[in-house]
């Protein structure tokens, strides 16, 4: 087949066949009334797959040139000076967090019985690492129709034992940064953004628009497939403080003190002369570790798809807003039985979903709500994990009345575990999927009361 041929011709034949073959078989295929819509799905066309393919070709599998580019190209588009790609959002927030634990930050330095302020309604690797390391999450109230964390009772909260502020942006609503920045700036406080529910939101800020997850200390991205761009697997962790940037980059890399990237030595020139903790003079800076960390890089064929992914994401961001938009409006008449959801003041909201939330009064059961909207082919989807404090992995900590606290009550949380669901507007979603959902949902409300 490549006889006589160099080896960039073979590829491009390779390639071009890739080409022709998704064009061919992986066609999005026109709704038709009666498929099942789903919450979310990959949008995707024959610049992924060459991609992926010509990675695979190069067969260099870990992190490469495609990591590389989709780095600095990620960051250029957030307006951020250092980005880290890692396998997941989860893995993400677990580099995060364990950042702030690094005794290169000195005094405030996280450490075993510090307290981290965060929300109970949302998803548990937003704090899991928090709890697995030994600080202490604090859970707060979040507010309906925003679905985020009630600012009010952020003083409540404080303690001396206070050290961060780590929450997420719900399904592309932003929470109110203006407070929560100047909550952590008033007291010396580190601000963790979980935006991978909220890539491609912006926030106004000091009278300045920037994208979430830019504004805190450290922001984080997922790129799983029902996110708003996708890797197949990846995340990032993201920031513009060179120092937290060296610690990120060493937990993802082994908890290395080297910051070589793979497959290159003694960049710094020192490799063989320096002098760490106890070893002797001289020892391998390619094996010397300050930090208790992970291998938790992507593959080079991840970050090849996302390369091909951030040429289409804007379009991506203004098909969510629309689809957004189009379902509201399309719901409005439901609004005497439904709460709908709002963006937060000062922001333009990357939606990941949309939130529903019954009306007390309406005489409505989620669950009957819910069986009708699947049962006419609608998924849906809970806030994740409602009141994560209810969860089978928070029994020990429940009964033994140690290792978290709660401020006030939960009331909201507790409702939004009852009453609250949500729908997709991911954007390979067409105008006739809306509105088929939306008469769905209104049909659900009319046939179940």
């Amino acid at each position: 087949m490549f006889d006589g041929k160099t080896e960039e011709e073979a590829r491009k034949e390779i390639l071009a066949s890739v080409d022709e073959y998704c064009k061919k078989y992986h066609q999005p295929k026109p709704y038709k009334k009666g498929d099942r819509i789903h919450y979310a799905g990959r949008v995707y066309d024959s610049a992924e797959m060459c991609n992926l393919v010509n990675s695979g070709l190069e067969f260099w599998l870990t992190a490469g040139h495609y990591t590389e580019e989709f780095e600095k190209r990620f960051a250029e588009y957030l307006h951020v000076r250092y980005a880290s790609v890692v396998n997941s959002g989860s893995s993400a927030n677990l580099i995060a967090f364990m950042t702030l634990t690094s005794p290169l930050l000195g005094e405030r330095r996280v450490k075993r019985g510090d307290e981290i302020i965060t929300v109970a309604c949302g998803f548990p690797t937003t704090v899991t690492p928090a709890i697995q390391y030994g600080a202490v999450p604090v859970f707060v109230d979040v507010t309906i129709p925003q679905y985020n964390i009630d600012v009010t009772m952020l003083e409540k909260a404080l303690s001396p034992k206070t050290k961060a502020v780590m929450i997420a942006h719900t399904l592309g609503n932003p929470f109110d940064l203006g407070a929560v920045k100047a909550f952590c700036d008033r007291h010396n406080l580190w601000l963790i953004e979980d935006n991978c529910d909220a890539l491609g939101t912006t926030y106004e800020i000091d009278g300045v628009k920037k994208f979430t997850g830019t504004i805190g200390d450290i922001g984080t991205s997922s790129f799983y497939p029902p996110h708003h761009m996708t890797m197949g697997e990846g995340g990032a962790v993201y920031t513009d403080n060179p120092l937290l940037n060296k610690i990120i980059r060493s937990f993802r890399d082994w908890g290395r003190d080297c910051s070589c990237p793979p497959g290159v030595d003694n960049s710094c020139g020192h490799r063989f002369t320096g002098k760490y903790g106890e070893l002797p003079v001289g020892y391998d800076h390619k094996y010397v570790y300050s930090h208790f960390g992970y291998n938790l890089k992507a593959t080079d064929m991840q970050a090849a798809v996302g390369c091909a992914q951030l040429d289409k994401f804007p379009s991506f961001v203004e098909k969510r807003k629309h689809n957004w938009a189009r379902l509201r409006k399309a719901l409005e008449p439901a609004a005497d039985a439904l709460i709908l959801p709002e963006a937060a003041p000062h922001s333009d909201p990357s939606w990941f979903g949309f939130l529903i939330t019954l009306r007390e009064d309406a005489g409505l059961d989620r669950r009957k709500v819910v069986d009708y909207i699947e049962g006419h082919g609608v998924q849906t989807r809970n806030l994740f994990a409602g009141n994560l404090t209810k969860h089978p992995c928070f029994n020990e900590m429940r009964e033994s009345g140690t290792g978290y606290r709660i401020v006030g009550s939960l009331e909201n949380t507790d409702r939004i575990m009852r009453d609250t669901f949500w729908v997709g507007v991911y954007p390979g979603m067409t105008d006739e999927m809306i509105d088929y959902m939306a008469d769905t949902i209104k049909a659900a409300v009319r046939e179940t009361k």
